[in-house]
């Protein structure tokens, strides 16, 4: 059986970790306790590593987001009648007090309500725990089904008696006009206390309560009113939903292993936080879903990076509890989407040095500087360090932005945040207490890297700057030389490159590939929406706001149905691949529009910006 395009898939999530949802109804993919915990439901991945199925036997769909929610609306039709499914993951009772997530109890909830004539339903469950390994033992208990099985415990209750058999449990019932269904799937650890029967009464409270934690967040943090207004702030609550909330790690994306090519070995495990996205992300959520947010966020990746007080490289990413060892292996018994092998957990890249890291971090910081004036002593070393490692070893080659598995180069976009990093450290120099000889130094290797971009970084026969210094390889990573402040956008030299990038490094619908030339691994790959948000930022800082909003529409005609984006693009079918919902597609979405936004308002004569507290957009 061919398996689903990902963008069939609709995200839910409690901010511990999260479920895809096919169209049909059926749950693919669902990793308990937390994101990166093996999967329960892994059908994404292979036919025969679980899923839970609640659907009418017949029926054409149109599924939503409740507005300003997470929550999942289908609108079933049938020959016999219509029926409303709503799902979500629970949110804690605190939610709409607190932060989002606070006090989730693990619990995925689905209610299936007939609002005319009369409509058959049927039901599956096939939990397969351990990524598929697990076949559990499946018995009846009152109002529902228990399974257990290796270290998991799963309660289904249910109103409907289900026949068990061969590790699934399956029924079918039918609903009519003004009835409804509620179901719950709770999840324990079997050494804890066993997970209770959830009652109709309670299920439905506990859905509307969900509902209105997301709508009190959407309330107090989303005030973004520029242009794509609702995809920008669907965008920070997607940002939302991809945050561990019990430490603010915010993951690449809630999957493994969904492949940059059909078939192919690009298939990594993006259940973890990079400190790349760092300072993109923190922009985002200024913009998208106000600066606390950001300083959750920042807060992880601070109490995460210890290995630089021990005179160690900063580690390029980490657990979402601020793991350090995310040793990479394969799952061979998974066939992958599509047959994309190896399925891999964990991430080989950890061990990689980037040293575009430094200025990452520097800029986060930097982006919430007027927040950290109450940074001790061991803070303000921290970042001191970030700086002078950044000045010791720019120099140095590197695997770069994109982690390519070959030899080490020294990559421009690496140059270039190290730049970042003496740049930010410069501006911030008063707060973090540096003195006098520190500062003359940083100077000097700003302006040294500086000369270095401009001598090896551009190429006269490409006309443009390129990949990595003396490299006639395009990239889209020369993008972020404007975005980040090195020239301005419409400078010539930077002019020309992104004439080149529109020219050279976009398929027929315009949309920007990585980059050109061999990374080490086989096979091609499709375009990145995150570069073609690039574009579209870049021309917005060019003042060129007509390319730049063309660039835009663009990528976001790639939305799904519910206003989700994966990693790429596939050139010729236009399908979506990598895994998804992916946090810096979501990322570039938010950080373009505001940059059209700024550039809009300039050419008005006026400045859009967020007031000294940030509350102005958030």
């Amino acid at each position: 059986m061919r398996a689903p395009p990902i963008s069939d898939y609709a995200l839910l999530s409690d901010c511990h970790s999260a479920a895809l949802v096919r169209r049909n109804g059926s749950m693919d993919w669902l990793c308990l306790p937390r994101f990166d915990s093996p999967s329960v439901f892994g059908r994404l991945l292979d036919a025969e590593a679980g899923h839970w199925v609640l659907r009418p036997v017949r029926s054409r769909s149109l599924r939503r987001y409740l507005e300003r929610t997470l929550v999942l609306e289908t609108v079933h039709h049938t020959p016999t009648g219509i029926a409303v499914q709503v799902e979500a993951m629970a949110l804690g009772w605190r939610s709409r007090e607190h932060e989002l997530g606070q006090g989730a109890p693990g619990v995925l909830l689905r209610q299936v309500r007939c609002v005319e004539g009369r409509v058959d339903f049927e039901t599956e469950l096939v939990p397969r725990p351990e990524y598929g390994l697990v076949y559990p033992l499946l018995s009846e208990v009152e109002g529902g089904v228990l399974a257990c099985g290796g270290p998991d415990l799963l309660r289904l209750s249910s109103p409907v008696r289900l026949s068990v058999e061969d590790s699934r449990a399956r029924g079918r019932f039918t609903l009519r006009a003004g009835e409804s269904a509620g179901f719950a799937l709770e999840h324990r650890s079997r050494w804890e206390a066993a997970p209770r029967e959830w009652t109709q009464e309670t299920i439905a409270v506990r859905l509307e309560d969900t509902v209105e934690a997301w709508r009190s967040w959407a309330e107090m943090h989303q005030r973004y009113e520029g242009p794509w207004r609702e995809l920008v702030h669907h965008s920070g609550r997607v940002l939302q939903a991809l945050t561990y909330q019990p430490t603010g790690a915010i993951i690449a994306a809630p999957t493994t292993s969904l492949p940059e090519v059909a078939g192919g070995e690009r298939n990594w495990d993006y259940r973890y936080t990079w400190l790349r996205d760092a300072s993109l992300t923190l922009e985002a959520l200024w913009v998208a879903a106000c600066p606390d947010e950001a300083e959750h966020y920042f807060d992880f990746l601070t109490s995460a990076m210890t290995q630089m007080s021990r005179g160690m490289d900063l580690q390029i990413m980490y657990g979402i509890g601020g793991e350090h060892d995310l040793t990479e292996r394969e799952l061979p018994h998974l066939a992958g989407w599509r047959g994309s092998r190896p399925v891999r957990v964990g991430n080989g890249a950890w061990k990689q040095r980037q040293l575009d890291v430094y200025g990452e971090v520097l800029a986060a910081a930097h982006r919430l500087w007027e927040q950290l004036d109450t940074l001790d002593a061991h803070g303000r070393r921290f970042l001191v360090a970030l700086a002078d490692t950044a000045a010791d070893r720019w120099r140095e080659p590197d695997q770069g932005i994109w982690e390519i598995r070959g030899e080490p180069r020294h990559h421009l976009y690496s140059k270039l945040m190290c730049w970042v990093a003496m740049d930010r450290a410069l501006e911030m120099a008063r707060l973090l207490e540096a003195g006098q000889e520190r500062v003359a130094r940083w100077r000097r290797v700003r302006r040294d890297i500086r000369d270095a971009i401009l001598e090896h970084g551009f190429n006269e026969r490409v006309g443009a700057f390129t990949q990595s210094f003396d490299s006639e390889v395009l990239d889209a990573s020369a993008l972020m030389l404007p975005i980040v402040g090195f020239l301005p956008a419409n400078e010539p030299r930077m002019r020309a490159t992104l004439e080149a990038i529109e020219r050279g490094l976009t398929d027929e619908r315009g949309l920007v590939y990585r980059y050109q030339g061999e990374d080490g691994l086989e096979g091609e790959e499709g375009t990145f929406l995150l570069c073609t948000f690039w574009l579209a930022q870049a021309y917005a800082r060019a003042g060129e706001v007509e390319r730049a909003r063309d660039a835009f529409s663009r990528a976001v005609e790639y939305v799904n149905d519910v206003g989700l984006l994966a990693e790429e693009v596939e050139p010729e079918s236009g399908e979506l691949l990598g895994n998804f919902p992916q946090a810096f597609s979501h990322i570039g979405l938010v950080n373009a529009a505001w940059a059209i936004t700024q550039a809009e308002e300039a050419r008005r004569g006026t400045v859009y910006a967020p007031s000294p507290s940030g509350r102005g957009l958030g």
